[in-house]
């Protein structure tokens, strides 16, 4: 296939998905359309509340997000963290756009990593979002065949294909494009890394973590609308006469006696007249309805009742806290597996720009997603020390520092060593003289 029917194929591809993302997309940030907003529901708020959105799905993929931080890579077989292939992560400000790829793969399903080179030569590593990028796979082995990015800026439209053999941009109108430059890839395989949310053997593009609770959602969305209404329209008691004539205007319609708002005392002539008042709205429906809605959802999607609210005022205990957040901990668990084989290859292709050639293959080292405060951190490292875990281990798990830090510790201890040392020979030297 030409690079020209790349583009064309996999630019037809992003444009079919652009739909189901944006969905996806209004559902994170909370602005889908109510889903069973009635016109009458409308009418009773004078329009002042289309959509009502409790944004449990994002809520779900930020609780999975923030439990997914990348500490180190590390060569297969090693015991330490390779710390020249962390700069050049630290240098990408990947302990941000990391972050943002998982956020993103969570969403929408993926996110792509692109790995190239700086203006310096040294290796330029981009997170690249679903909504402008997506690429070919070969269905016998899944590997990466050909990748396309595609952007606007302003009335310009800009593409790049990427090949194993060659990187190709174009520029120009969106259904009119040209090539402007054509680049030799010498790393002999397609430098872009999907980051794919797969939850089966056949999903290549993966599925958003929302999935599951968005008819949920839509459904507690309507309870809380209903809840709202009620609470609006009900919000002055309903009340009724009988035994009072009924007065028309010049149409023949029924004009009520009591409109004024100046009318607080309701009057009659009439002694057979009676007033009364309906029983107030009750809203403890709506609640009821709305925590068994929330309760599907944290089964669903595993997020523990603290963060659905369902606690009421008692605070949960500390062992309450890990019990309810172990579905949490292994969902995250999972993803480490799932991601950590993608950035491990990011690692790979570091070094491979970096050095042209890469015999090493590398895993990626994970922090803890368990809640722990730092005491039970403190006293899991000193049981694991007494039984003989290196020192440099037991930094970069359980007590999740970086290689970065790492090697700052490591430095600091040394130089303490030779202190201690210096002090000890210098006394030493001072009683041989005395001798």
């Amino acid at each position: 296939m030409s690079t020209q029917d790349i583009l064309e194929t996999l630019s037809g591809q992003l444009d079919e998905a652009q739909s189901g993302l944006s969905t996806l997309d209004s559902y994170y940030n909370g602005r889908q359309p109510a889903a069973f907003m009635q016109a009458k529901s409308r009418a009773a708020l004078d329009g002042r509340l289309n959509a009502l959105s409790v944004n449990f799905p994002r809520l779900l993929v930020s609780s999975v997000a923030e439990r997914l931080r990348v500490t180190g890579f590390r060569p297969f077989g090693a015991d330490a963290a390779d710390e020249s292939v962390w700069e050049a992560w630290q240098r990408s400000d990947l302990d941000t756009q990391a972050q943002l790829a998982h956020v993103d793969a969570l969403t929408y399903g993926r996110s792509y990593v692109i790995v190239w080179v700086d203006a310096a030569g040294n290796p330029l590593v981009t997170v690249e979002s679903a909504k402008q990028m997506i690429t070919d796979h070969d269905p016998a082995t899944g590997a990466v065949r050909a990748a396309v990015k595609r952007w606007e800026d302003g009335k310009e439209h800009y593409a790049v294909v990427y090949e194993p053999d060659k990187i190709t941009r174009y520029k120009g109108k969106q259904n009119a494009m040209t090539v402007i430059d054509v680049i030799d890839n010498p790393l002999g395989e397609v430098p872009v890394v999907p980051i794919v949310n797969r939850s089966r053997l056949l999903d290549v593009y993966g599925s958003s973590e929302m999935n599951d609770i968005l008819d949920l959602t839509d459904a507690l969305n309507k309870v809380m609308v209903d809840a709202m209404v009620t609470s609006e329209y009900f919000a002055r008691p309903r009340r009724w006469v009988t035994g009072l004539e009924i007065v028309e205007d010049e149409d023949g319609n029924p004009v009520n006696p009591f409109a004024s708002e100046q009318d607080r005392v309701w009057q009659s002539e009439n002694p057979e007249t009676k007033f009364g008042q309906f029983d107030p709205a009750r809203l403890d429906g709506y609640g009821d309805l709305s925590a068994v809605i929330t309760q599907q959802i944290g089964a669903i999607s595993g997020l523990p009742p603290h963060y659905l609210g369902l606690n009421g005022d008692q605070p949960p205990s500390a062992d309450a806290i890990r019990s309810a957040e172990a579905s949490l901990v292994s969902k995250a668990q999972a993803k480490q597996r799932v991601y950590g084989r993608a950035w491990a290859r990011v690692a790979d292709l570091i070094v491979k720009v970096r050095d042209g050639r890469n015999s090493v293959d590398f895993e990626t080292v994970w922090a803890s997603p368990e809640t722990r405060t730092p005491g039970q951190v403190a006293d899991a490292a000193v049981k694991l020390s007494t039984i003989g875990v290196p020192l440099e281990s037991l930094l970069a798990n359980p007590l999740g520092y970086t290689p970065a830090e790492i090697a700052t510790i490591r430095s600091q201890k040394r130089a303490e060593a030779l202190d201690m040392a210096g002090v000890d020979l210098s006394k030493f030297i001072v009683e041989d003289t005395a001798q």
